[in-house]
């Protein structure tokens, strides 16, 4: 019975974490509320108190909910032979995501951005799921034989989170797919 009951907490704790991830990028961190989040959720919003006391610890549970997302992102992107095509594949992911980051932008981006203007350490915990995509784009530019992998590496992310930025502010997806495109190329010229 306690398994049962641990495993129900869990499931919402979950479900509360991923809605907030969701309405935390449609809503910005200062328009949502933790009603809203429950409502996504489908959780009732008094058992909102139970998982999470106040609504930074809700945004704490999203960081870590990106960070999750990002290790088994990067765990599906290892089991490509090549690192060339790992970050191509890095790059067809976010094309595919353009609709989305045409309507909210990027969902770190967007965070990262939002969480900077607080003076919380919120921050720096989103900083540091940013710095984990680097990294590893560091070790698959280093892997390519890049002596300047640290450089493309911040160069690939600048140019994601300003095509995202672009895509957003412009409402055009078509943006993301050209730069996309041409993101591609780029990692084939450097091979």
């Amino acid at each position: 019975m306690s398994q049962v009951t641990n495993s129900t907490r869990s499931g919402k704790r979950e479900r509360l974490a991923g809605a907030a991830v969701r309405v935390l990028h449609e809503q910005g961190v200062e328009k949502t509320t933790l009603a809203d989040i429950a409502r996504a959720a489908d959780v009732p919003v008094g058992n909102v108190y139970y998982y999470f006391k106040t609504k930074d610890q809700l945004i704490e549970a999203a960081i870590a909910a990106h960070g999750r997302r990002l290790e088994s992102m990067i765990a599906a992107l290892e089991q490509l032979p090549a690192p060339q095509d790992r970050l191509k594949a890095l790059v067809h992911g976010w094309i595919e995501q353009r609709d989305v980051a045409a309507k909210y932008g990027c969902p770190t981006g967007t965070l990262a951005s939002e969480l900077d203007k607080r003076d919380d350490g919120l921050d720096r915990a989103i900083a540091q799921v940013m710095g984990e995509l680097i990294d590893w784009m560091e070790r698959q530019f280093a892997a390519m034989g890049r002596d300047d992998a640290r450089e493309l590496a911040v160069a690939l992310m600048a140019a994601y989170q300003g095509i995202s930025l672009l895509t957003n502010t412009f409402r055009d997806p078509a943006l993301m797919a050209t730069e996309g495109r041409r993101l591609e190329r780029w990692i084939d010229s450097l091979a």
